[in-house]
């Protein structure tokens, strides 16, 4: 599939919709091999400006998917247009629904304790036959990469959603996708604490103008030094020059 993508302060992110990505991960589960997916918010591309390994994960990732309404804006002022947000939070329950249509099998790792059982068992009872084929928590740290590869390539995952959280959980699927050989490696971020219901999401109408950020703020409080890289994106974009327009094969 040829996917247009933009380039956003040296970050590529592709102009794709929730059913391209689904799609995607269909075609690539069919193929075999290992892919992965990044969903990139205004913090991965400000991360990224510091981060060059986080940068170049990010730009070597088989799809990078609009996770953020400052992505789209700041596409429509560099001249482009990204057709709709696509979010992990989103993606992961859209992704067991097809899934349990499929017959793919998923597998969660990360979150805090108890929370990816907890979003497995979810999981399944919002969608009957599907296969959760292991959970686990573990950490990025690599003293326990090799018990985890171990415990994904012994469930043989079509899917395999990370929750260490950013830049983490990317750069770890990155480090480690060649031995863990599954189809569709994914960073979710805090997506299983949604589904568990752990942690609150905004609600639909505040996602809709594009006020989640505020929500967040406002709920989550302790997030404010991680909320300072909103106005320095904005402020970045304003000050850039409109960055490549390709076409990727996918």
């Amino acid at each position: 599939m040829d996917l247009p993508a933009v380039e956003i302060l040296g970050v590529r992110v592709h102009a794709v919709t929730y059913a391209q990505t689904l799609d995607l991960m269909a075609a690539w589960i069919a193929q075999r091999g290992p892919h992965q997916i990044a969903t990139v918010n205004p913090e991965f591309v400000m991360a990224a400006q510091r981060d060059a390994r986080f940068r170049s994960v990010l730009n070597a990732a088989d799809l990078c998917v609009p996770d953020g309404v400052g992505l789209l804006w700041a596409a429509r002022r560099l001249g482009y247009r990204l057709p709709e947000r696509v979010t992990g939070s989103d993606l992961v329950p859209m992704a067991a629904e097809r899934a349990a249509r499929e017959g793919w099998r998923l597998f969660l790792l990360g979150a805090g304790p108890g929370v990816a059982r907890r979003t497995a068992e979810i999981l399944v009872r919002r969608n009957p036959g599907l296969a959760v084929v292991g959970v686990a928590e573990g950490s990025p740290a690599d003293s326990e990469a090799d018990g985890l590869i171990e415990a994904v390539r012994t469930a043989e995952p079509d899917v395999l959603f990370v929750a260490y959280g950013a830049p983490a959980q990317d750069l770890w699927i990155a480090r480690h996708a060649r031995r863990l050989e599954v189809p569709v490696m994914m960073g979710v971020g805090g997506a299983f604490d949604h589904i568990a219901g752990v942690r609150r999401r905004a609600p639909v109408w505040v996602q809709r103008i594009g006020l989640e950020w505020l929500f967040r703020l406002i709920t989550q409080p302790w997030r404010w030094r991680r909320q300072l890289a909103l106005p320095r994106f904005v402020w970045a974009v304003l000050r850039s020059r409109p960055g490549r327009h390709e076409t990727f094969h996918v």
